[in-house]
């Protein structure tokens, strides 16, 4: 633990119990953060903990569904009072939801990816800002390729649609939250190897709206396989670090050139 990017910090991870969520509030930790995991999943999350506490750092796990947003307030005044502030905030939990034809998405389909991606962004901002206000801070949002540079994904529209609003709104909040030095960015991931899998429901009638496409040979350019969660938890280090004080507003695509291909 000699970098000491983010000593004395209090850094927030949402979905800290796996995937790039895991490797984030691993790297937060090894970089001096002290870390606060919100998580539906809190056995996972739990052993997030013990990897951070195995070298030597230190992290709590809060149990949250950021679907709830009585939830994210709960756990982010817990926060404040233990901790007192609010330096970086990773809004990074999210599902892929239902993947179907626009007439046979429900609308009960569609508001469970909207309101876990996209709504939960704008409560888990909304209740961590007048814990960033006075000190100024980094938020970074992760967004996706998709609904941003790729809509070629047949039954995405939901998630697409969440992914896009979700840099939106990043932009919305960067210019407001500027006068606080609250710094506000979206990492655009491609494929990377988690288990979002978990959480993505395909409907038996996709094919009907699929669009034959060929693509070239290889679909991961720069490495010929999907990314990995350690390489998008770098680029959120770096957006969480004094180093990147200069940069706000910006979605940052981390995807190994995928999205130029398939765009």
């Amino acid at each position: 633990m000699a970098d000491q990017r983010l000593q004395d910090k209090v850094a927030v991870v949402t979905g800290g119990g796996s995937g790039i969520g895991r490797a984030t509030a691993i790297r937060f930790a090894q970089h001096g953060a002290q870390v606060y995991m919100l998580d539906r999943t809190p056995d996972e999350a739990n052993e997030t903990k013990q990897a951070i506490e195995d070298i030597g750092g230190s992290a709590t796990v809060m149990e949250c569904d950021v679907a709830n947003p009585g939830m994210i307030e709960e756990a982010i005044h817990r926060i404040g009072e233990e901790a007192g502030r609010i330096d970086v905030i990773f809004v990074n939990a999210g599902i892929n939801g239902t993947m179907a034809p626009i007439e046979k998405l429900t609308v009960d389909e569609w508001d469970e990816t909207l309101n876990t991606n996209l709504r939960s962004t704008f409560t888990t901002v909304k209740y961590a800002v007048p814990l960033m206000k006075e000190h100024g801070g980094s938020i970074i949002i992760t967004s996706s390729i998709n609904g941003n540079r790729v809509f070629s994904n047949a039954g995405a529209s939901a998630y697409a649609s969440s992914k896009a609003g979700q840099v939106a709104f990043m932009k919305m909040a960067a210019l407001e939250l500027a006068r606080y030095a609250i710094r506000v960015n979206a990492v655009c991931p491609g494929a990377i190897d988690t288990k979002i899998g978990d959480n993505t429901y395909k409907s038996d009638d996709l094919e009907e709206v699929k669009i034959p496409v060929e693509f070239p040979e290889g679909s991961h350019p720069l490495e010929q396989a999907p990314g990995k969660p350690e390489q998008v938890a770098n680029l959120v280090l770096f957006l969480a670090s004094d180093e990147s004080f200069h940069v706000t507003g910006t979605e940052i695509f981390v995807d190994g050139a995928e999205s130029l291909l398939r765009g």
